[in-house]
C-alpha cells in the first residue's frame, strides 16, 4: 500500500481493515450480479429491475464506503502519531510466522518474536528525535503514546501495544522523565558510546563489551532515580540506556543496526511461555520417566547381551611390523618423548576426553604445540590402525594433519595438528560466544570442500562416519578442519557401498544406514546436513539419554 503525506509532513497509510474487506464482501457480487444481467437480458428487462437512480444511489454508497473505510486504516503512520516511521519502517523477521513464541527482548522486555524488529524501529525514530532535541525528555508523552499504538501496515496483528510496549512513555517511571543532555556527561555514558562504535569492525569480540557497558549505564541512571529493587524502574532505565547510547551517532546508518543487533544477543526465549496444567504436567512427567527407564532397561540388557558374546573376539591383537612399515612417512615417537611432551610445567593440560580416549596439549623440542591423543587401554587397535592409516596418506587444509604416533606395549598414542580455538560446538551451543553470518557460511564452505576431498580420494571413497560439531576443530583464524578419523572406512574404486558396523553419534547418523547397516558416502552428507542446520539455528540434536556413550554400536 502507498503512503501519502499531508501538508503537516506526516504520513497517512492506506492499509485496508477487516470492515472494508467486508463492505466489498457485500458489494462486489451485487457489481457482478449486475454485469451478468445485462449481458444475458434485454435492456427492457433490465430497466425494469435496476433503475438508474437506484443504481446512482448504491454506487454513491459504495463509494462513501470505500473512502471512509480506507481513510480509517488503523497504523502507527497516522497523522496523530507524532513518530514518524518513514524513514525506518517496521520489516517482519524471517521467523514471525504463524504463531510465535514468547521471548525475552534484549534481557529485559517480555514480548513476542514478531516484536524484535519493532522494537528496532521504534527505537530508531526515538533515537533520532532524541539527537535532534538533546534537551526533551527521551520517551514522548503518554498521550501521544497511545496515538501511535496502532498496528503496522506490514502486519496488521502487530503494534505497539499488542507487543507490550504500553509502558514506554514519559511518565510510566523516573528514568522514562530524562533527557539526552542529563545522561550525555556520565563516565559510563561516554564508555558505552566508546564501546559501542567498535562493532562494525569486530563484532564478536566488541558486542559483550558493549551490552554490559549499556548495563552500566542502566546502574547509574539506577542510582540517580534511587529505584534499584523497581522492576518496571529497571527495565525503563536499561532502555533509557541503549535509547541515549543509539542517539549518539544518528548519522552512521550501520551504528544503529550493529547496535540492535548485538542487543539481540541478550535475548531468551520466556520460561513461562509453556505452561502446563499442575496434573497434566506430572502424568507427562511420570509417562517420560517411565518410558526412559524401560529404554535404558532395554539398551542395558542388550549391552550386557553383546558384550559377553564378544568379549573374546574384542581382545587386543598385536600391532604387526608390516603395518608400521606403512606408516614411513610418519615419526614415531617414544614413549619417554610423549610424556615429556605433555609435561608442560610438571602439569598435563587436557583439552577433551571421547569415547577413544583423551585428547592433551603438548610441546615438542621445536616449540610447537601439538595435540596429542592417548587411546583408552583396553580398545581393540582396530580404532587406532584406522586412524593412523587413513589421516598418514591424506593432507587438505580442511582436515587436521597426522605429526606422527607412539606405539610401546598397549600404550597408544597421537600427534596431531593442535587447533587454538577449540571445537565448532564451543562457539555454537555456548551464548557466551557469537559468530557472524559471513563465519558460519565459510565454515561450512570449508567443511564441505574437506568433505568433497575425502569423498573424491584418488583410491577410493573415504566415509568419515562421525561428522558432528565436536569434530570440527577450529584454528586461531576459526578456519574449520575434519577431525577423529578412528570411524573413519574406505570404499574401493568399485564399491558404491558396503554393510558394515553400524557406529557413529546419535542423532547425526543416516536412517537408512542405522537401519541396514549400509554404508555409502550419502551417510556423511546425512550427518553434515545435521551440522548445517546446528550451524544455522544453535541447537543442539536430539538426545535420547544424557548419561549414555555417545557411540553406538549396532551389527
Amino acid at each position: 500500500m502507498k503512503n501519502l503525506m499531508f501538508s503537516n509532513g506526516k504520513f497517512f497509510s492506506f492499509f485496508p481493515p477487516p470492515s472494508f474487506i467486508y463492505c466489498n464482501y457485500i458489494f462486489l457480487p451485487w457489481c457482478i450480479n449486475l454485469y451478468r444481467v445485462y449481458h444475458s437480458r434485454k435492456k427492457e428487462e433490465m430497466k425494469t429491475l435496476y433503475t438508474w437512480p437506484k443504481l446512482a444511489t448504491l454506487c454513491c454508497i459504495y463509494c462513501f464506503f470505500f473512502i471512509a473505510f480506507a481513510f480509517a486504516a488503523p497504523s502507527p503512520d497516522v497523522a496523530d502519531c507524532s513518530l514518524n516511521f518513514t524513514p525506518y519502517p517496521y520489516l517482519p523477521s524471517g521467523n514471525c510466522i504463524g504463531e510465535n513464541g514468547k521471548v525475552i527482548l534484549w534481557g529485559s522486555i517480555s514480548s513476542h518474536l514478531c516484536c524484535r524488529n519493532a522494537l528496532n524501529a521504534l527505537f530508531q525514530v526515538l533515537a533520532v528525535r532524541a539527537n535532534q532535541i538533546p534537551d526533551s525528555i527521551i520517551f514522548i508523552g503518554q498521550d501521544s503514546w497511545n496515538q501511535c499504538n496502532s498496528p503496522f501496515p506490514s502486519r496488521p496483528l502487530v503494534s505497539l501495544h499488542s507487543c507490550g510496549f504500553d509502558n514506554f512513555y514519559s511518565g510510566s517511571s523516573k528514568c522514562s522523565n530524562l533527557s539526552l543532555s542529563q545522561i550525555q556527561g556520565s563516565p559510563p555514558y561516554l564508555e558505552a558510546v566508546k564501546l559501542c562504535s567498535d562493532l562494525s569492525s569486530s563484532f564478536d569480540n566488541t558486542c559483550k563489551n558493549c551490552t554490559d557497558a549499556i548495563a552500566k549505564v542502566a546502574e547509574s541512571l539506577l542510582a540517580l532515580v534511587q529505584r534499584q529493587k523497581d522492576h518496571t524502574e529497571r527495565t525503563l532505565c536499561s532502555l533509557a540506556a541503549v535509547l541515549s547510547v543509539a542517539a549518539a551517532n544518528v548519522t552512521d546508518s550501520s551504528f544503529g543496526p550493529n547496535l540492535y543487533s548485538c542487543m539481540s544477543s541478550l535475548d531468551d526465549f520466556d520460561p513461562g511461555y509453556i505452561k502446563l496444567k499442575r496434573n497434566l504436567a506430572k502424568a507427562l512427567v511420570a509417562v517420560f520417566v517411565a518410558a526412559m527407564v524401560l529404554i535404558l532397561i532395554l539398551v542395558l540388557v542388550k549391552f550386557v547381551t553383546l558384550k559377553k558374546s564378544k568379549i573374546q573376539k574384542r581382545l587386543p591383537k598385536p600391532l604387526l611390523p608390516k603395518d608400521i612399515n606403512n606408516w614411513s612417512c610418519l615419526y614415531i615417537f617414544s614413549k619417554a618423548e610423549i610424556e615429556k611432551a605433555i609435561s608442560i610445567n610438571n602439569r598435563k593440560k587436557s583439552l577433551g576426553r571421547g569415547s577413544a580416549g583423551e585428547v592433551f596439549e603438548g610441546r615438542l623440542p621445536s616449540g610447537q604445540v601439538v595435540a596429542i591423543k592417548q587411546i583408552k587401554k583396553g580398545n581393540s587397535l582396530d580404532s587406532f590402525t584406522r586412524e593412523v592409516a587413513g589421516l598418514s596418506r591424506i593432507r587438505h587444509p580442511n582436515l587436521v594433519s597426522l605429526l606422527g604416533c607412539c606405539i610401546e606395549g598397549d600404550e597408544q598414542y597421537l600427534v596431531l595438528e593442535y587447533c587454538h580455538s577449540g571445537n565448532l560446538a564451543d562457539h555454537i551451543l555456548r551464548k557466551d560466544t557469537v559468530l557472524t553470518w559471513e563465519k558460519r557460511v565459510k565454515i561450512l564452505r570449508d567443511c564441505a570442500l574437506g568433505l568433497r576431498y575425502l569423498h573424491n580420494y584418488i583410491d577410493g571413497c573415504i566415509v568419515h562416519r562421525d561428522i558432528k560439531l565436536t569434530n570440527i576443530l577450529l584454528t586461531e583464524d576459526l578456519e574449520p578442519k575434519l577431525s577423529d578419523f578412528g570411524l573413519a572406512k574406505m570404499l574401493g574404486m568399485e564399491e558404491s557401498k558396503v554393510f558394515t558396523d553400524v557406529r557413529g553419534t546419535i542423532g547425526y547418523m543416516d536412517p537408512e544406514y542405522m537401519s541396514n547397516a549400509k554404508l555409502t558416502c550419502a551417510s556423511d552428507i546425512y550427518s553434515f546436513g545435521i551440522v548445517a542446520l546446528q550451524l544455522l539455528s544453535g541447537q543442539k540434536v536430539f538426545e535420547l539419554d544424557l548419561d549414555a556413550s555417545e557411540q553406538l554400536t549396532r551389527k
